[in-house]
């Protein structure tokens, strides 16, 4: 990938990527997640990514055992590392931007120390082409269901920016931030339009409204 192509690029990514198992973790395309890279494996794992596609395979576990490992979610998004630092202790810190999303088809016997599998791409090419189910997508009903929820989480966020940003990124921004379950992830990452995720994201926020405010925390 070159440093002007996006999420919306008709680009395909290679079919082998690495993959970063992160319980809760939820990265959507066109949405930016920061990571603290410490562990051996996935320090190797930047270093290899950063000398080829600098894509990394964002999957969450399962809760099941494999022989590899924890098994994973059967589908994942992959991120290009768009920023990178090292901190004075060896750490990377790391901003992956999200690309588009794949189906493990299989993980693979590697030799690397961090774990790498067949990524299918064909399942998700709607990543690359514009979404007009947004347009479909009833903003005001989508706002009244965050204050609720919000205010019920003891989270705040900018409710001008909220206002004024385009849908699927209100939508993206929304999932990725809120503290839901990772099943609960995982079902916004596997809605395949952007309507499809609104409307997933609306009924959880309203089975999870409920809950008393507990601290003073800030969406991002």
């Amino acid at each position: 990938m070159t440093d002007h192509e996006t999420p919306s690029s008709p680009h395909r990514p290679p079919e082998i990527i690495p993959l970063f198992p992160l319980s809760g973790a939820l990265l959507l395309p066109g949405g930016q997640l920061p990571l603290n890279i410490f562990e051996p494996r996935y320090l190797r794992m930047v270093d290899d990514a950063l000398g080829g596609e600098r894509l990394i395979g964002m999957i969450q576990p399962s809760g099941e055992d494999s022989p590899r490992g924890a098994s994973l979610f059967s589908v994942g998004c992959a991120g290009r590392i768009t920023s990178f630092s090292e901190t004075g202790d060896g750490r990377y810190l790391i901003t992956l931007t999200g690309q588009r999303r794949f189906r493990l088809a299989a993980e693979i016997a590697a030799d690397t120390p961090y774990r790498q599998g067949e990524a299918d791409w064909a399942p998700f090419d709607i990543d690359v082409h514009e979404d007009p189910t947004g347009e479909a997508v009833d903003r005001e009903a989508l706002l009244e269901v965050m204050r609720d929820y919000l205010a019920a989480e003891g989270l705040k966020t900018d409710w001008d920016a909220a206002a004024a940003a385009p849908i699927d990124a209100l939508i993206a921004s929304l999932a990725m931030g809120c503290p839901f379950e990772p099943t609960e992830k995982q079902a916004l990452l596997e809605a395949l339009t952007t309507l499809d995720r609104a409307q997933c994201l609306t009924a959880l926020m309203e089975m999870s409204g409920a809950a008393d405010p507990d601290g003073d925390q800030r969406l991002q």
